[in-house]
């Protein structure tokens, strides 16, 4: 039993903060934002170069379709044609008076090509296609043999 005493209970008033309820100092905002900056400097870099990549690999993309439209449609020629004569071989005439060369299209593309006869072998025909434009080139090498 208590006989006369009564007790009080002090409480705080909060004027003594603990640390955890500061908040970040203005040095590690500065570190964060510095930080995050360079991250996007980063990544503005690295869509630069993508965006050139995807704009050379488009290019060479076109050169390689010319130049396979310039394989099929010479495989599909006899042995023996005129565009198969190495005589024709650019800046030269074939039999036909042709030069393997066609003419510059819309887009500044040109497809020459080079034949070699017996090369690898005998009855073969090598073919180089050289597609050029755009500021890149391309070669396309293809065999064709003479069927017995």
């Amino acid at each position: 039993m208590r006989t006369g005493k009564s007790h009080t209970r002090t409480m705080e008033t909060g004027i003594g903060k603990s640390r955890k309820d500061e908040g970040f100092t203005l040095i590690e905002v500065l570190i964060a934002i510095s930080i995050f900056a360079v991250g996007l400097l980063a990544i503005a870099a690295m869509q630069t170069s993508a965006i050139q990549v995807n704009s050379s690999a488009a290019k060479i993309t076109e050169l390689n379709t010319w130049g396979i439209d310039k394989v099929e449609e010479l495989m599909a020629l006899p042995y023996t044609d005129p565009w198969l004569d190495p005589a024709g071989n650019f800046p030269n005439l074939d039999t036909a008076g042709n030069t393997h060369q066609d003419p510059q299209t819309t887009d500044g593309v040109t497809v020459r090509w080079d034949i070699t006869n017996d090369s690898p072998t005998l009855n073969t025909k090598l073919i180089v296609i050289t597609v050029t434009g755009k500021g890149k080139t391309l070669r396309l090498v293809s065999l064709k043999s003479q069927s017995l």
